[in-house]
């Protein structure tokens, strides 16, 4: 799952820092205040690669894809593409807690033929 999750979190790095660039664009927002919200989102991005296995780490990253889709608020694009993180964030979630269920169970099978 930890592979998965990952790859989605550092895609949306870079789409986080994407987006601030088109953000820089509107008139009504700070640039300061950009950068500092894009920043943080990217920081949160790279921490939760290392917290995803951990408890809650999944949950933070639901809070994540949450504020990506709420990100569209400021860069409607971002509606659109924070869905399709969340998609991404769901089956990164889903699939990989198939591969982890279906390495532990082959490595028991290989224990238990290895023990006989």
């Amino acid at each position: 799952m930890r592979t998965l999750c990952s790859s989605t979190l550092i895609g949306e790095f870079f789409i986080v820092g994407f987006a601030g660039l088109v953000a820089m664009k509107d008139p009504d927002l700070a640039m300061s205040t950009v950068w500092t919200v894009c920043g943080i989102a990217m920081f949160a991005c790279v921490v939760l690669c290392g917290l995803v296995t951990r408890p809650g780490g999944v949950a933070l990253g639901w809070a994540l894809q949450i504020a990506l889709v709420a990100a569209g608020f400021f860069v409607p694009m971002m509606f659109i593409v924070g869905l399709l993180f969340a998609g991404l964030w769901w089956a990164s979630v889903h699939y990989g807690r198939k591969v982890d269920e279906a390495k532990a169970r082959f490595a028991a099978q290989a224990d238990t033929a290895d023990a006989v």
